[in-house]
């Protein structure tokens, strides 16, 4: 296997990342809507055991997803993918080409807050100054993210 070499992506590292949310989020709007109760704001909210299906939705969105087809539906949209590295002792890499797993995947999309924070300001900062083009998640998932036609091409 050939070493796959990083790039940056930040457009379609963009677009991946709202299209993914657009669904998240207008799926939280909608069911806070439907299955909500009118707040003293004049604003809807969800309580107790309700308030978990927006999480559950988020985790199936990101996380189940990128399980059951390796990446998630935006990134799938504009040809990227997250994969799983390894690091040897001269701290080259080389893409091992699996799926990131259910823990990497998770640390990857826990991270997203933080990475999208000031309109994706910290995500962009840190893909364009690490050395292989990760964001945070990426960095402490130990995943790159690759255009789905380099990795056919190094196989």
């Amino acid at each position: 296997m050939t070493e796959l070499k990083t790039q940056p992506l930040i457009g379609k590292r963009i677009i991946a990342g709202l299209i993914d949310y657009a669904i998240i989020y207008g799926f939280l709007f909608i069911y806070i809507y439907a299955f909500g109760e009118q707040n003293e704001s004049g604003g809807y909210s969800v309580s107790g055991i309700l308030s978990l299906v927006p999480i559950l939705f988020w985790a199936i969105m990101t996380i189940g997803i990128e399980q059951l087809m390796g990446e998630t539906l935006g990134n799938s949209l504009v040809d990227l993918k997250p994969i799983s590295i390894n690091q040897n002792a001269n701290s080259n890499f080389e893409g091992s080409n699996i799926k990131p797993n259910f823990g990497q995947s998770f640390k990857r999309h826990l991270l997203d807050p933080i990475d999208m924070f000031l309109f994706g300001l910290i995500g962009i900062l840190t893909i364009k100054n690490s050395e292989k083009n990760q964001r945070l998640g990426d960095m402490w998932a130990k995943t790159i993210v690759v255009k789905t036609s380099d990795l056919k091409q190094s196989e």
